[in-house]
């Protein structure tokens, strides 16, 4: 297929790397130079952050009527795309991004929304070309999902920084974690997260919790997010 790819950011430059892998044709163009934008292609893919996404469209869609026009965010809606083109839709890839790594696409999830049975049946060609994991779910159905992906990814990697500043403190490197943390991932594909889950909040020993609050005394900021996660450790723990 050829595909163009509007955006330059994290995802991507993962996209276009799978997708040339795959074999398709990529225009990649840089959503502030529209003005190089073919008229016509198999699917434009509008993958740009949240905030540009709206603007970015308006552009991108003019002249364009007829052309299958999708973006690519988790929490904006498919609507985004109705009155300024025929055929839309929503590709999302459910997974972490950076420039620096690029993603083995085969074990991602990829989560799709038309307007159309047509432009379905082409996203659905088109993204079996790159994994095997691919579902239909609609705009506020994606919302819930990305909101569980912001805590089973972000927030947990904000708590590996957060980690990574306590060891710090004492010249230790958050590598000494890395067995931790592949062991604690390794255990969710067997056990549910509720069930898997170890440490002082889940023992009930205050007297430990209450120490590491206090060495979190001069940063209350950080006291008060290993507070509420201990509360909220125990609240789990104690609805069984």
């Amino acid at each position: 297929m050829k595909i163009v790819l509007i955006g330059r950011g994290r995802l991507a430059t993962n996209l276009e790397h799978v997708l040339l892998s795959a074999g398709h044709e990529v225009a990649s163009i840089n959503s502030r130079t529209l003005e190089a934008l073919p008229l016509e292609a198999d699917v434009f893919v509008v993958a740009v952050k949240d905030a540009a996404l709206a603007e970015v469209i308006r552009a991108a869609t003019k002249g364009r009527d007829n052309q299958l026009f999708v973006h690519t965010a988790g929490s904006m809606p498919m609507d985004l795309f109705a009155g300024l083109t025929t055929h839309y839709g929503v590709f999302y890839p459910m997974q972490t991004f950076s420039k620096e790594r690029l993603v083995d696409f085969n074990d991602i999830s990829v989560f799709l929304e038309t307007n159309d049975a047509v432009s379905m049946e082409r996203l659905k060609k088109l993204s079996a070309t790159l994994t095997t994991h691919i579902y239909e779910l609609d705009s506020e159905g994606r919302k819930h999902l990305h909101l569980a992906a912001v805590f089973a990814c972000n927030f947990v990697n904000h708590c590996y920084a957060l980690s990574a500043e306590v060891l710090a403190a004492k010249g230790l490197p958050f590598s000494v974690m890395l067995p931790l943390v592949d062991e604690t991932a390794k255990k969710v594909h067997e056990i549910v997260p509720k069930d898997a889950q170890t440490g002082p909040a889940v023992r009930g020993d205050q007297n430990v919790m209450q120490m590491q609050a206090d060495m979190l005394a001069g940063n209350p900021a950080v006291k008060q997010i290993y507070e509420a996660l201990s509360n909220d450790i125990q609240r789990l723990t104690n609805n069984d």
